[in-house]
């Protein structure tokens, strides 16, 4: 009997499938980048994944998020995700968590029994948390800097945090990370610089611009980096 990721295992072994099936990722927002991360590792057949975010489903997310569209709006994205998941691996384990994740509801996700945790989130004060907390256990992590008002995707890196430059987020995570005894972080960032944005008359305040293969590429790429690092024992 044929299964969706035989494919896969061709390219990669038997072992290694195993490997990824039987991982326990953390995921932390499911926008863009997140929402792509999560189609990627579901697809690739793990089959642990937990998933944190506290936002519904909006029209302006229709133009890049990749569990979007018109019939979930005003939706629960945890509830959308988990649904798009099961769709996909009916035999997959993903626990929602429905919250806005801070340092004072940590006690809410017990980081211990993860393999690789993923930060797609905005906050930086939960951003700086949840890298503290993965140090502190010794478990992978990779944090997303900013995509927005991008339009170039080949400009993406993953590299350590202390070799950015440009991203006007990673260098505010560069300096926290140093004040909080952080030594090394896997990011993913852009090189491109900031795009000029059309901003609409008499508005004085604006969302990021964004586009639709900015953040799914960059949801791609650190799920290609975890995956890699998971799998690298046994290739």
């Amino acid at each position: 009997m044929e299964n969706f990721y035989d494919r896969t295992e061709l390219l990669i072994g038997k072992d290694n499938m195993t490997k990824l099936k039987n991982s326990h990722i953390l995921i932390f927002g499911l926008g863009g980048v997140g929402g792509s991360v999560l189609e990627a590792l579901v697809r690739v057949g793990i089959e642990n994944i937990d998933i944190v975010d506290n936002d519904t489903i909006n029209i302006t997310n229709l133009n890049r998020q990749i569990i979007a569209n018109y019939e979930n709006i005003g939706k629960k994205k945890t509830i959308v995700a988990k649904e798009r998941a099961m769709a996909i691996n009916p035999k997959i384990n993903i626990v929602e968590y429905n919250l806005f994740y801070l340092p004072d509801n940590a006690n809410c996700i017990d980081f211990s029994k993860y393999d690789y945790v993923i930060d797609a989130i905005d906050t930086i004060t939960a951003k700086i948390d949840i890298i503290k907390k993965c140090q502190e256990l010794n478990i992978p992590i990779i944090s997303c800097m900013g995509t927005g008002n991008k339009l170039d995707a080949t400009k993406f890196e993953i590299c350590d945090i202390y070799s950015t430059k440009t991203c006007k987020l990673a260098k505010i995570m560069r300096k926290l990370c140093k004040e909080n005894n952080i030594n090394n972080l896997d990011v993913l960032y852009s090189t491109e610089e900031r795009n000029n944005i059309i901003v609409p008359d008499n508005s004085t305040k604006h969302s990021p611009a964004s586009i639709v293969y900015t953040p799914i590429i960059a949801g791609m790429l650190i799920a290609q980096h975890v995956i890699l690092k998971i799998i690298k024992d046994n290739k």
